[in-house]
């Protein structure tokens, strides 16, 4: 078993140059505004995977591997199922977001770090707008942000895809360059990146996250990745500083 790894540190004082200039910050939402030991992933992954046993009338074990399979080849599940099965969205969406949240605590310290930044604030996720809002709401930072951009909104194009940032930026008037994003998937700051965003990929801290696909792992140092963090509030209230 691998020794569990020090903290990232944060970023120094003069990497705050580097974020003068930002007047949007984009966060993904799940794994990434709450916590990557939090269980609310694992329940949205089942649900998944039981919504795909009703369908296919297959046990859970034979139908993960096809769920994954989806999952790396169009960036959610669903486009698979839409693409390949014809799924209906908003009743997969429906679905898979019917979870208790209860067990995610309010995160007062990542409330003000926000608040104090400069500028837009806006969600950017795969899921569903309601399940954003609702776990917002349950994290007590929904009326932080001035708007989500989901799925939906998308028009079920799916991170990492091009398209699925084109139609953010397009639709909400972001100039990339003057843009941040926080992730917790390493291949979805690729395009960020190459379209002049600011990226920050959130990590789990000390190997703790949710169980990841081989391709999923990342460390930080790729090419596409200006900062990594296993502290999302620590890195902004750096930023932020006094």
């Amino acid at each position: 078993m691998n020794e569990p790894q020090a903290p990232l540190p944060l970023p120094a004082s003069g990497a705050r140059e580097r974020f003068a200039h930002i007047d949007t910050w984009v966060f993904d939402l799940d794994n990434t505004l709450y916590p990557q030991t939090a269980d609310l992933w694992p329940k949205i992954d089942m649900r998944i995977t039981l919504f795909m046993m009703r369908l296919f009338g297959l046990d859970a074990l034979s139908l993960r591997a096809l769920q994954k399979h989806y999952y790396e080849r169009y960036g959610t599940t669903l486009r698979g199922l839409m693409t390949e099965h014809g799924v209906d969205a908003e009743t997969y969406l429906s679905y898979v977001h019917d979870i208790d949240r209860s067990s995610l605590d309010p995160d007062h310290s990542l409330a003000r770090a926000i608040a104090a930044l400069p500028g837009r604030k806006l969600i950017l996720t795969n899921g569903s707008r309601h399940h954003a809002i609702e776990t917002a709401k349950q994290l007590e930072i929904d009326h932080l942000f001035e708007d989500i951009f989901d799925i939906i909104a998308a028009d079920f194009i799916a991170k990492p895809d091009e398209g699925a940032y084109a139609r953010f930026f397009d639709k909400l008037k972001i100039e990339p360059k003057r843009a941040a994003i926080f992730e917790d998937i390493v291949r979805n700051l690729v395009v960020p990146h190459r379209r002049g965003m600011t990226t920050v990929l959130v990590l789990p801290p000390h190997d703790e996250g949710p169980e990841r696909e081989a391709w999923e792992i990342a460390d930080g140092s790729e090419p596409h990745v200006d900062f990594a963090t296993d502290d999302l509030v620590g890195f902004l209230e750096n930023l932020i500083g006094d």
